[in-house]
């Protein structure tokens, strides 16, 4: 085992330092800097990692642990710079190449003297205590998380991408926990006193740090071999209907989603194991480490009252991170402003995939619905990035994640693909593959490749679609003479102002009473003029985008508004949804009010499960964001029977659900919360309503959050009913966030002023969803300075995502004139506030500033 020991001097200033020059320190600077980055990637090569960790079996017990790191060193000119951020009692010794040497950590880096090393082949051992930060430690499971640059959180390396190494790993866990990692496990034993067990594992394939992974805990494990290969998959679910309805589709899924990539890019699966772990309130989806992908667990176990927006959501999950493999683990970027080249990858593949693992979908369908809202909700705000943005130093790399990177990019790469046409672009995606394998790769070295294998303008198209932010916004003319159209114009422009042109294909239907007509609109300029439509008899009226693939704000034709139930194509009427909202939202063609008033009759006649979750979605959003606090009760008395009577006349168990669960969120009636007690109470759902452990746990927590009689006894028996400890651990920490005393509530949010209460970030963003619930907005409101003034320590200490999930869960509902102030006060006092986090926040705010705008007096 490894002892601890007293610890050797730990020298700070590079100034004491023989052989440490000014060039040498005026790299050392925290984060991963681009420039050492890119001094390093031209000295380094053949990097290797053998590491050992010790964890004990309480979480507040320090990980002791070793490293031995071993490379060839192609010039030796300046001080070695390895990534380290913790803080100087963590190192214990170091040696280089067999010699002690001092412990030199300046800002975030153990840095090495060039005296030290010798060109070529070189070994460093380090004895440390192993950083915490991105280990998500739990009392009976562990698991990291080290993406983009957390792996020097928690050991040291060259934290950035393209120095790709091999890990070698050994786990020094206790005894009746199970472990995984990405390499193959070579031999497992007790230690001697019984008590712990190593595991210890082959060297990985070669891979990136932040795809450098781990779990061990207790876990269950399962093992498959669907389409002939090995899967092991670990996980603590512990409802057995959950498990038995999830494990067929789960392992399928992935087999299948492996199949077709395998198919697509003409090149095996690349690794030597797929192993994936199923994490409780995992902070992302999935995370794609290789041989090791972990999982959210609430999102693969299902039962059978799922909807299909669930179902769809783990087919899609499963297969973004098993194409992953290829488009980002295989071929890597080579630095993190291209690191949505994976995400969009993943996402794109993972739809295609989605026409082969759910042959009964409506793959244009399911891509509007999935991708377009959410890239709407960043791309119409003043916080707007582009898909590509600039990146000087990996701390800074988490801010890039966001909707654009993960929804607009797979609308650009369709439009590309209709661009080019599918086989010269799955052609370049193969040469792509193949000629950066287990290398590096940047977006214009993909662009170079499809240039070539096109006449099209990519350079052009590039600088609109990826290289700036924004969407474009149409305008037509049509002009008529004796019933026959004469002519149909299209112009487009920023939404802006900015005469900028994004070219792209889509759909203009031309809608008679007894048929529709559908023509292709190639836009490749500022205007167009549809001479398809010229001669054609003058339709009932037009829909723009009708085929779902264009990306912009498109007129409404007001004829159209009387007959939205009666499009027959489900993608039609998704696309007359959304871009409805998006006119109500930039105040054009009707109000919130009018388009409520459009979606009511809809409620119980839209028979596409997927097109009423978009209806249901915007009749809340109306309800919550758009409607006064003083005329929410009116509102809701003629609304609550409304969805009620739609639930009971629907057909569908997953549109029932849809209803129900819409029902008890807008509720604000004593009848309607009295007949969502008596469902949770009785644990009997309406008929034909299907509800899961987690469905009656949201629905004591709205009861909380409305007060209910004894909603304190209604949120204890919920606890008892719960029997998966960690799903009872989540509810136990919600509680206060869901207690009707303001002081209560007031403490649970001082608390979020501590790290230790913020380490499970899924748990923070649900209980801020219900600390600024509409209905607690008069109380809640003063919590927006201070949400604001943590964002920042956020950034430095949250996962990628916690910095955005904590300002959307924040500012989602608030529509006062003062909560918009406060955000626009906190923006203009501090002026030189990080852009990109100043981008998070305008994005965030953005449904604030539109309700103080658009809420009116009373809405119908």
């Amino acid at each position: 085992m490894l002892l601890f020991r007293a610890l050797p001097l730990v020298v700070f200033s590079l100034i004491a330092l023989p052989g440490l020059g000014q060039s040498g320190a005026s790299l050392v600077q925290p984060g991963v800097a681009g420039a050492l980055a890119a001094q390093r990637a031209q000295a380094l090569r053949h990097v290797a990692y053998t590491l050992h960790l010790q964890v004990p079996s309480q979480v507040a017990q320090p990980i002791a642990a070793t490293e031995k790191i071993t490379f060839r060193l192609l010039q030796n000119a300046v001080p070695l710079q390895l990534d380290f951020k913790v803080s100087a009692d963590h190192l214990q010794r170091l040696t280089v190449n067999g010699q002690p040497a001092p412990l030199t950590l300046e800002r975030e880096h153990l840095v090495i003297a060039p005296a030290l090393l010798r060109l070529g082949a070189n070994e460093l051992n380090v004895e440390f205590v192993a950083g915490d930060q991105s280990l998500n430690r739990n009392p009976d499971y562990l698991y990291t998380l080290l993406v983009p640059d957390r792996a020097r959180t928690v050991f040291p390396c060259f934290d950035q991408p393209d120095l790709k190494a091999t890990f070698a790993l050994t786990l020094t866990v206790p005894a009746a926990w199970q472990a995984v990692a990405n390499g193959l496990l070579a031999d497992s034993a007790r230690t001697a006193d019984g008590q712990q067990k190593t595991y210890r594992f082959q060297p990985s394939d070669t891979i990136s740090t932040y795809l450098f992974a781990f779990a061990a805990g207790r876990f269950r494990e399962v093992s498959r071999q669907p389409g002939g290969r090995a899967m092991h998959f670990l996980y603590r679910e512990t409802d057995t209907v959950k498990i038995n309805r999830s494990l067929g589709p789960i392992f399928n899924i992935q087999a299948g989603a492996l199949a077709f990539l395998q198919e697509y890019t003409q090149r095996p699966y690349p690794f030597q194991k797929f192993d994936f772990t199923a994490i409780p309130d995992f902070q992302y989806g999935g995370m794609e480490h290789v041989g090791a992908i972990d999982y959210k667990a609430s999102t693969l176990f299902l039962d059978d009252a799922a909807t299909r927006d669930q179902l769809n959501a783990r087919a899609n999950l499963l297969a973004h991170e098993t194409a992953h493999m290829w488009f980002g683990d295989l071929v890597t970027m080579r630095w993190f402003n291209d690191v949505w080249t994976k995400e969009v990858f993943a996402n794109f593949m993972a739809d295609k995939i989605s026409t082969v693992t759910q042959p009964d979908g409506n793959f244009d369908l399911k891509f509007l619905t999935d991708h377009y809202p959410l890239a709407y909700a960043i791309d119409r705000t003043a916080g707007a990035n582009p898909i590509r943005q600039p990146l000087d130093n990996l701390q800074d790399a988490g801010s890039l994640y966001g909707n654009i990177i993960y929804h607009k990019a797979p609308i650009m790469m369709r439009q590309l693909e209709r661009l080019m046409g599918p086989t010269p672009f799955r052609d370049g995606l193969r040469e792509y593959v193949r000629r950066y394998a287990f290398g590096n790769a940047t977006w214009p070295d993909l662009i170079a490749i499809l240039d070539a294998r096109t006449p099209a303008d990519l350079q052009a198209w590039n600088r609109v679609w990826v290289d700036e932010p924004g969407r474009p916004q149409f305008s037509y003319q049509l002009q008529t003479a004796g019933g026959k159209i004469t002519q149909l114009s299209l112009t487009q422009k920023g939404e802006d102002g900015s005469a900028r042109v994004w070219p792209q294909v889509f759909g203009v239907a031309l809608v008679y009473a007894d048929h529709v007509e559908e023509l292709t609109a190639d836009m490749r300029g500022a205007s167009l003029r549809l001479r398809a439509a010229e001669g054609k008899p003058a339709p009932r009226y037009l829909l723009f985008n009708s085929s779902g693939e264009g990306y912009g704000i498109f007129p409404v034709d007001a004829r159209m508004l009387p007959h939205l139930a009666e499009l027959k194509k489900p993608v039609m009427r998704a696309a007359a949804y959304i871009n409805l909202h998006e006119n109500m939202l930039n105040g054009r063609a009707l109000s919130p009010a009018q388009l409520l008033a459009r979606l009511r009759p809809l409620l119980a006649h839209e028979p596409e499960e997927l097109n009423l979750n978009v209806v249901l979605d915007q009749v809340t959003t109306i309800f919550w964001r758009f409607t006064s606090p003083a005329q929410r009760p009116a509102l809701a008395a003629t609304l609550e029977p409304e969805l009620w009577q739609a639930m009971q006349q629907v057909k569908s168990t997953n549109e029932k659900k849809l209803l129900f669960k819409a029902y008890t969120g807008l509720m604000l009636s004593a009848e309607a919360q009295k007949r969502a007690y008596a469902v949770w109470e009785s644990k009997q759902p309406p008929a034909g309503v299907k509800l899961s452990e987690d469905d009656y746990t949201d629905l004591a927590a709205a009861l909380a959050v409305r007060a209910y009689p004894g909603y304190g006894q209604i949120l204890q028996t919920q606890l008892g009913r719960i029997q998966n400890p960690d799903r009872r651990l989540r509810l136990r920490y919600l509680r206060p966030s869901l207690s009707d005393t303001v002081a209560v509530r007031d403490a649970f949010f001082a608390g979020l002023a501590d790290r230790k209460n913020r380490e499970k970030e899924a748990w923070v963003t649900s209980a801020l969803g219900y600390l600024h619930h509409p209905l607690r907005a008069a109380t809640s409101e003063k919590y927006l300075p201070q949400s604001l003034a943590l964002v920042e320590e956020i950034q430095r200490t949250g996962d990628i995502f916690f910095p955005q999930s904590w300002l959307q869960a924040t500012l989602r509902w608030y529509q006062t004139p003062t909560a918009a102030a406060t955000v626009q006060g906190f923006l203009r006092s501090h002026p030189d506030y990080n852009p990109k986090l100043r981008a998070k926040i305008e994005q965030a705010a953005d449904p604030v500033l539109r309700a103080a705008r658009l809420t009116p007096a009373q809405v119908q």
